[in-house]
């Protein structure tokens, strides 16, 4: 004797749907986008992950349709384009906010501050991990290392970044997003939308007058070894130990040898003294200092 699906408890329910289409005309324009796209590619397939960016700045995260979009164009599944969606996490698979808040908490961003900026956030913004604010504005994440370590706590918006952040300094970020104010990245051009930022991301030009100018490059702590590279031998800064051990001497000759930094130099949150997270203020060595202070 056989029992039911519904007297052993499962329910089957409803197949799914397919997802709905573009309208005529944001389907042809994303056409005409998504052609230029896949002919920068000797094999289609290899299109997909700016095809992806393309339809998220449609909308703003991946939806059904822009999947259904991209595996029309390439004649893939969509199967195979989910697979690639849910692997990378910066297509957003649900709706979020203007302007993506990624606090690092990976190690060495976790120990400067990042934990307890993370934490402050989600209590000052009354959302917890992935959540938007109501007005649309914020969606708060915490997010793995962005190769930034040189000025931990780091956080980023859109992808740009803000460095060396304190929980302050974040909350007074995240307030001046929500207030639409004039925010300028530690590095790099001036910020945009999340939509507008994904389109940069398919391949197309940044199209604000300047942006492009604004761009920048990284820091000079990050650049030390692209100089070393180079054969460029510009005396390094050296940090008193924490330990408080003795320096080499010829260390301590080098660095009374080496020029002060200029004022508009953007130093690492590691070039110590600094004012950034101070996640450990009662560490018994104290606060780095420089050689002779």
């Amino acid at each position: 004797m056989t029992t039911s699906s519904s007297e052993r408890g499962v329910s089957l329910g409803m197949p799914r749907l397919p997802a709905p289409t573009y309208p005529d005309d944001v389907r042809a324009r994303l056409e005409t986008d998504g052609r230029a796209i896949i002919a920068r590619y000797p094999d289609s397939r290899s299109a997909l992950l700016p095809l992806l960016h393309l339809v998220q700045a449609e909308e703003g995260h991946v939806t059904r349709t822009g999947q259904q979009f991209c595996a029309d164009l390439l004649d893939l599944t969509t199967a195979e384009v989910a697979a690639v969606v849910t692997f990378y996490s910066m297509y957003r698979r649900r709706p979020s906010g203007d302007y993506q808040v990624g606090v690092c908490t990976n190690t060495l961003c976790a120990v400067m501050g990042g934990d307890a900026i993370f934490e402050e956030l989600q209590e000052h913004l009354g959302v917890g991990n992935g959540g938007t604010t109501d007005d649309g504005k914020v969606t708060l994440e915490h997010i793995e290392c962005n190769a930034a370590c040189d000025f931990a706590p780091v956080v980023m918006v859109n992808w740009e970044f803000f460095d060396n952040q304190t929980p302050a300094s974040a909350k007074r970020l995240v307030d001046d997003l929500r207030a639409g104010a004039d925010v300028r990245p530690t590095r790099g051009a001036r910020l945009c939308t999340f939509k507008d930022t994904a389109r940069i991301l398919a391949g197309f030009p940044d199209e604000r007058a300047g942006a492009v100018e604004e761009s920048g490059s990284a820091g000079p702590a990050s650049l030390v070894g692209l100089r070393l590279a180079r054969g460029e031998t510009a005396p390094a800064r050296v940090v008193q130990p924490r330990d408080g051990g003795p320096q080499d001497a010829r260390d301590a000759a080098r660095d009374r040898t080496a020029p002060e930094p200029a004022p508009s130099e953007h130093l690492s949150s590691h070039d110590a003294p600094q004012d950034t997270s101070a996640s450990d203020p009662a560490h018994p060595a104290g606060p780095a200092a420089e050689e002779g202070e």
